[in-house]
């Protein structure tokens, strides 16, 4: 590893795994901004100008002399003039590709993302490899900046899981200590103060415990406006109660008691489960029950189609439940706790969205000034909610939404409003870049902060927009990381995206129609099972048309299963079916629509109903039609808007 500072942890050593040492700042400039990059190709104008304010005459050429040092430097091995392997370069840039293990920073975040609590000797040694703010002679360079945060986001997840660690193995005296000065130079994660309450309790300091506990309330009511969550009100009711679930277990050593009746193997969870949800009714009240619900319900709506369709079914309960109190501040935290992450733009009930639209509502009418979190989140609750709705008034409520939450500096709740916005962003065709932007942008805030369910949502919003714009390398990688996640973290519903965008994909690349037809067979009984009719009502027969439409094959007997898209499809064998057709409504399948009606049209020589499909489908020039949904395709756009112009002029 390197031994210069600049970059704080994010060292690297050389191809021969000894220390890179550059001595000039623009050299070791060069070779932050590369890291940076973490294998992607930086093109030498980005280089230019990130590294000067005012390029001066001869930048290029100046760069080139840089990166030239730097690769003497990480390579010293190569023979002259051979192709680099580990700064590479590649068309019009330069990459730098250490192999795995060789950048600090890579490593430290590995160690930090592992699903379970790192052995404390590896935690020591990672957080050993900090030597100042990661970027620090870079302080002002805006690409640092995003990499900077998230490093420094790591740190504190890792000094965390370290306090947990040392707190795992009985050295709650030893935490107490490093714990203090945290919660000092970072008063609002509520993680520290639940720790250093942990450890004083185990110290026998149950006083200095609750005080501790009491000191966080004051600063997150008095300077915040906002009440602990969870975690820290349990462990203050456990305190109170003396609660033997705080004692550090040992093992079997423990001797008898409640902890040793519950039975071993896979029923543990469940006894564990059992026993603290009786102790916290016990304990709890009705208000703190009920938010408690609702986040429950949220966590539930990821596990699978049973727990979706229950979370589904509850949540409208917990809303009229929360209304009925007649305290709007709680009616928001329980309307708004709801930020299950949301990829299809087509509502599952809409009955129950439109009743907790109304609550949204009225709880937003009824909320004093001030809760600018709680706004943000009935706000986002309202799009959402509001999904394929022509209506401008949700579109809205999403970008305040995302202002709001940008200005309040909250990860989650920033995460739910770019949910919202995306869900909001179909009002035109041709926005499946607008999308994909919105997962970049969620996959990033997600990483930097331990959002999984956000993160996976990320990436299968990427996998359409990549897919819409016909990258289907972009989008394999997209699919393949939200698989990853889906298996890491068991959530089972993320392959029925994954297993719909391979059947996409297999028409996409021209596969046999057979071929093609028997994967979306097969995706059927999943979709069917998914727990998400908004989803699955008509989505494989319409995918099975686009199969045969783009390739001309003869439609056969008009079917009636086509759901909620059976207006648009009509008109390929009644012609007579393009008077007064409606427009598509504004969702991820508005382009396979409109492309439908443009096939209709062209069959029939429907003038007005060709210029209508073409001003409609202009914008998606670029896309292929319905592949933005991730799931089916009706062919590419620029060519279906050829096909119209010649029909058009060849009427004139």
């Amino acid at each position: 590893m390197t031994d210069f500072a600049v970059l704080g942890p994010v060292a690297a050593a050389g191809a021969d795994g000894t220390p890179i040492a550059l001595k000039g700042p623009m050299h070791r400039a060069v070779l932050a901004r590369l890291l940076v990059a973490r294998g992607r190709v930086v093109p030498v104008g980005v280089l230019v100008a990130d590294l000067w304010v005012a390029p001066p005459g001869g930048a290029i050429a100046a760069v080139r002399t840089f990166v030239a040092a730097l690769r003497r430097a990480v390579e010293p091995d190569r023979i002259r003039r051979a192709p680099g392997t580990l700064l590479v370069t590649e068309a019009s840039g330069y990459a730098l590709r250490p192999a795995p293990g060789t950048v600090d920073a890579w490593r430290f975040e590995e160690i930090v993302h592992a699903p379970a609590v790192p052995p404390l000797a590896r935690l020591d040694e990672a957080l050993g490899w900090w030597r100042g703010p990661a970027y620090a002679d870079f302080p002002d360079a805006p690409w640092a900046a995003a990499d900077r945060a998230r490093l420094a986001e790591l740190r504190l997840r890792a000094l965390e899981r370290q306090a947990t660690a040392r707190l795992e193995r009985g050295r709650a005296a030893e935490a107490v200590p490093d714990l203090d000065a945290y919660v000092t130079e970072h008063p609002w994660r509520e993680e520290g103060w639940r720790l250093l309450a942990l450890a004083l309790y185990r110290t026998g300091r149950q006083g200095d415990a609750l005080a501790v506990l009491r000191r966080a309330r004051a600063l997150l009511v008095g300077q915040l406006g906002v009440d602990p969550g969870p975690a820290l009100r349990r462990l203050e009711q456990d305190v109170l109660r003396q609660s033997p679930a705080l004692d550090l277990v040992t093992g079997p050593a423990r001797g008898p008691g409640p902890a040793a009746e519950v039975p071993p193997g896979p029923d543990l969870a469940a006894g564990v489960l059992a026993r603290a949800a009786e102790a916290y009714d016990r304990v709890a009240g009705t208000r703190v029950r009920l938010e408690s619900a609702v986040g429950l319900l949220r966590n539930l709506a990821v596990t699978g189609a049973g727990g979706l369709s229950a979370a589904r079914e509850q949540r409208s309960a917990a809303v009229a439940a929360a209304e009925q109190l007649g305290d709007p501040e709680l009616a928001a935290r329980v309307i708004g706790a709801y930020d299950v992450p949301a990829v299809w733009t087509r509502a599952d009930d809409p009955e129950q969205a439109a009743g907790i639209v109304a609550a949204a509502a009225r709880t937003l009418a009824a909320l004093p000034a001030g809760h600018h979190a709680a706004r943000a989140r009935l706000l986002a609750t309202v799009a959402c909610e509001s999904r394929g709705t022509t209506d401008p008034w949700p579109r809205e409520c999403a970008r305040e939404a995302e202002r709001i939450a940008r200005g309040l500096d909250d990860p989650g709740l920033l995460a739910f409003a770019l949910n919202a916005v995306y869900l909001q962003s179909c009002h035109r065709t041709g926005l499946a870049p607008d999308r994909d932007a919105i997962g970049e942008e969620l996959i990033g805030l997600a990483a930097r902060h331990g959002l999984v369910t956000a993160e996976v949502l990320g990436h299968l919003i990427r996998v359409q927009g990549r897919a819409a714009l016909g990258d289907l390398a972009g989008a394999d990688r997209h699919a393949a990381a939200a698989g990853a996640l889906g298996a890491r973290y068991e959530l089972p519903l993320v392959g029925v995206f994954t297993e719909g965008y391979a059947a996409l994909r297999l028409d996409m690349t021209g596969a046999p129609p057979a071929d093609v037809e028997r994967a979306y067979r097969e995706l059927a009984p999943r979709l069917d099972g998914a727990g998400m009719p908004g989803l699955s009502a008509g989505l494989v027969p319409l995918a099975l048309l686009g199969v045969r439409v783009r390739r001309g094959l003869p439609l056969g007997e008009r079917g009636d299963d086509f759901g909620p898209y059976r207006t648009w499809v009509l008109p390929l064998w009644d012609h007579r079916e393009l008077r007064d057709l409606p427009d598509p409504p504004p969702d991820l399948l508005a382009e396979a629509l409109w492309s439908l009606v443009a096939t209709a049209a062209l069959a029939a020589g429907d003038r007005a109903a060709m210029l209508r499909a073409r001003t409609a489908l202009a914008p998606a020039a670029a896309e292929w039609a319905g592949s933005g949904s991730g799931l089916l395709t009706l062919g590419q756009i620029g060519g279906q808007l050829a096909d119209l112009d010649r029909a058009l002029a060849a009427e004139s």
